[in-house]
C-alpha cells in the first residue's frame, strides 16, 4: 500500500469541503503535485477544478483521468484519527480515496517514458450537485485541452473488494430533482370554506405521481418517483394553510424517458391545480445526465482489469444513482466504472461510510493501464 497517499487521503478526508466551496482541497492537491514535475497547472477551472498536465510530445491522443473535489453535507460518525473537523461536512462517498489515485498518478508520470500524447489529470469540483462537470465544459480552460479519452472511476460498497464492474451504454441514471409549489389562499380553521387550502392537492398529486413509475430497473422504461420532503401549512391549528410543497427526485435511463417524464409531470400538475384553484410552480434543479460508457473505452477497461488479474463483474442493468461524470460522456469518447469496495463495506453517504484505502493501489493500477493502452506501451 501507497503511504504516501493513505496520508494524502486521509488528510483531505479531515477536512471536506461542500459543492462550489472546495478552494482549501484544490490547494491541497495542487502543493502535492508541484513535487512530481508536472508540465503545466491550470486551476479555476469551472470554480475550483484543477488540470494537472504532463506532456510527453506534440503529437498523440490526449487522455483525461477525472475525479471529484466535494465532500457531502452529512455528520460523520466515525471516530478515527482522520475524522472530519469540518463540522457537518464529510467525505462519504469517496472522493477523497478517488482524489488520491488520480494525483498518485503524478509520480508515475513523472518518470513515465511515452514518446507521445498527453495526459490530464483533472479535479472537479461539485459532482454532489450535478453542477461541477457542466461548468469546467463551458470554461476555455479545459476545452482548449481538448481531450480525446475521458476515464473515471467510482468506488461501489456492497461489491467485492478490488473487482472492477462495468457496462457499455448507459453505466449511471439520468437524474433531476424537482419541487411543486403550490398557493392557495389562507383562511381561519374553523372557516376553511372562506380560504384555498392546498392539501387535498398535494393529496392528489402523491398519487398521481406515483401512477408514473416504472420501479423495474431491468426495463427500458424504467422511471423511479422518489419523495424527498413535504410541507404543508404550519404547527399552528386556528390557521388553514396556503402554501404546500413537494420535493421529489426522478431517475431513468434514458434524456428522452426523462423528457417526457417531466411532460407528464407538469401536465398533471397544472390539470390538478386549476382543479382546486391553485397557483403553483415547478422548479427543476440537480440535474445528472447518464453517463454513457463508450463501447471501446469499455473494451479498454475490461481489458486491463483482466491483464491486472482482477475480478471483472460486467453489470446487466446500469446503476441508479446520478453522476455528472454524464456531462462529459456527452461530449468525449469516455467511460467510468465502478471499484468494489466490499460486500460489507458501510454504503456511499452512511454517516459511517469511509473509502478503503486498499483500493487506492488498485486504482492506480488500472489508471496506469489505460493510459499505456492509449499512449503505447
Amino acid at each position: 500500500m501507497n503511504e504516501t497517499l493513505v496520508v494524502l487521503r486521509k488528510e483531505l478526508h479531515k477536512h471536506p469541503e461542500l459543492s462550489g466551496q472546495e478552494h482549501t482541497t484544490a490547494k491541497r492537491i495542487v502543493e502535492f503535485v508541484k513535487d512530481y514535475q508536472p508540465t503545466n497547472i491550470i486551476e479555476n477551472i469551472g470554480g475550483t477544478g484543477v488540470a494537472i498536465i504532463y506532456e510527453f510530445g506534440n503529437d498523440g491522443p490526449t487522455v483525461a483521468i477525472r475525479c471529484e473535489l466535494d465532500a457531502l453535507p452529512i455528520v460523520e460518525e466515525n471516530t478515527f484519527s482522520h475524522q472530519s473537523k469540518n463540522k457537518g461536512v464529510s467525505h462519504k462517498c469517496g472522493h477523497d480515496g478517488h482524489m488520491a489515485i488520480v494525483a498518485g498518478l503524478s509520480m508515475w508520470l513523472a518518470e513515465a517514458q511515452f514518446k507521445k500524447g498527453s495526459i490530464v489529470l483533472l479535479f472537479q469540483p461539485a459532482e454532489e450537485t450535478g453542477k461541477g462537470a457542466a461548468k469546467m465544459l463551458a470554461d476555455t480552460k479545459f476545452t482548449n485541452l481538448a481531450p480525446d479519452y475521458v476515464f473515471a472511476l467510482h468506488n461501489l460498497p456492497g461489491e467485492k473488494l478490488h473487482s472492477i464492474l462495468v457496462k457499455p451504454g448507459y453505466f449511471t441514471a439520468t437524474v433531476q430533482s424537482l419541487c411543486i409549489q403550490l398557493k392557495g389562499k389562507k383562511a381561519h380553521a374553523s372557516e376553511p370554506e372562506n380560504g384555498v387550502n392546498p392539501s387535498l392537492a398535494a393529496a392528489e398529486l402523491i398519487q398521481l405521481l406515483s401512477s408514473f413509475a416504472n420501479p423495474n430497473f431491468e426495463n427500458d422504461g424504467f422511471a423511479l418517483l422518489t419523495p424527498i420532503c413535504m410541507h404543508i401549512g404550519e404547527k399552528t391549528y386556528g390557521i388553514s394553510p396556503e402554501h404546500a410543497e413537494l420535493h421529489y427526485t426522478i431517475r431513468t435511463w434514458s434524456g428522452q424517458l426523462m423528457s417526457e417524464l417531466e411532460d407528464k409531470i407538469k401536465d398533471v400538475v397544472n390539470v390538478v391545480a386549476k382543479k382546486h384553484q391553485l397557483s403553483y410552480d415547478i422548479n427543476w434543479f440537480e440535474f445528472f445526465p447518464a453517463s454513457e460508457n463508450n463501447a471501446f473505452c469499455v473494451e479498454l477497461v475490461e481489458k486491463v482489469a483482466t491483464e491486472k488479474g482482477f475480478e471483472l463483474n460486467k453489470k446487466p442493468t446500469p446503476l441508479r444513482f446520478g453522476e455528472d461524470f454524464g456531462w462529459f460522456s456527452q461530449n468525449y469518447k469516455s467511460a467510468i466504472f465502478g471499484l468494489g469496495a466490499g460486500e460489507q463495506h458501510p454504503s456511499l453517504h452512511h454517516a459511517n461510510y469511509d473509502f478503503p484505502d486498499e483500493l487506492i493501489d488498485t486504482g492506480l493500477l488500472m489508471f496506469k493501464g489505460l493510459i499505456t493502452e492509449i499512449l503505447g506501451k
